[in-house]
């Protein structure tokens, strides 16, 4: 199968997650697609920046990630060409922003399990089920525990030991305040989608075992902008996490469908 030969990519973490949640996907999705160069960025109060404080609104976090991208030794540049974009949750709110205000600095978006205000009503958007879950996770200040929780809610894998404690040791190094759990928790409630579909490609996947945001969310975005949705049958919401070769082959049948698609510099 044809993939395009070289292309860069951002990704994006969703709600008080950061670049190294990602584990070892974008080393396999880098190798997966010959010539991609993967960067990963955190969002404000996040990973390296989690002496920040997050913005209570995804706009301004995106312009930060964007600055953040463009960032060179002699300070911010122009892109010399368009960019992916992959995002998850939260971060594909962002990530939507960013395509919708800035079209020709996104090559192609990639939106996994997220939801918008306005369009998806807030029981599925974090859905009921989960709320009772999400307040021990808030309750629980044992780091160990708190990751096993975070897990049991995202993922529809076993978490070992291994994964356990790399959580453990990003937190120790990272660690979220709880001021900035809750301007995510309102940027994200608050975010409504762009009025129309950004110009550029988009590609949604969703996962059916989700237990964070309801599939039905993602499917509705897709259907709003007549845009191509793939469903993972078991995985749970982070779905590079549960299946990251799905999520790969997913990627790459979409590139090739869009391979020849021009776009403006």
């Amino acid at each position: 199968m044809a993939v395009k030969p070289s292309s860069r990519w951002i990704f994006l973490r969703g709600l008080v997650r950061e670049s190294e949640h990602w584990d070892d996907f974008p080393q396999r999705f880098a190798q997966a697609l010959p010539g991609a160069e993967v960067r990963c960025l955190d969002l404000p109060g996040n990973g390296e920046h989690w002496r920040l404080n997050s913005p209570p609104n995804l706009r301004e976090a995106m312009e930060f990630a964007r600055r953040e991208a463009w960032e060179t030794a002699d300070g911010p540049t122009a892109p010399q060409t368009p960019v992916y974009l992959l995002s998850i949750s939260m971060g594909s709110m962002a990530a939507l922003e960013w395509a919708s205000r800035y079209p020709q600095e996104i090559a192609g978006a990639v939106l996994i399990n997220t939801s918008l205000s306005g369009l998806n009503p807030l029981y599925r958007r974090l859905s009921w089920r989960s709320w009772p879950l999400l307040l021990r996770i808030l309750a629980t200040t044992d780091a160990a525990a708190r990751e096993r929780l975070i897990l049991r809610l995202t993922s529809n894998r076993a978490a070992d030991a291994a994964l356990i404690a790399a959580r453990v040791a990003t937190y120790q190094r990272r660690p979220v305040r709880w001021s900035n759990v809750l301007r995510q928790l309102w940027a994200a409630a608050r975010y409504r989608p762009p009025p129309a579909k950004p110009a550029v490609p988009l590609l949604l996947l969703n996962s059916l075992g989700d237990r964070m945001v309801a599939p039905s969310c993602t499917t509705e975005i897709a259907a709003l902008w007549t845009v191509p949705c793939l469903t993972h049958p078991w995985a749970g919401h982070d779905l590079p996490l549960n299946h990251p070769a799905w999520v790969i082959a997913a990627v790459r049948e979409w590139m090739a469908a869009n391979i020849d698609r021009p776009h403006a510099a």
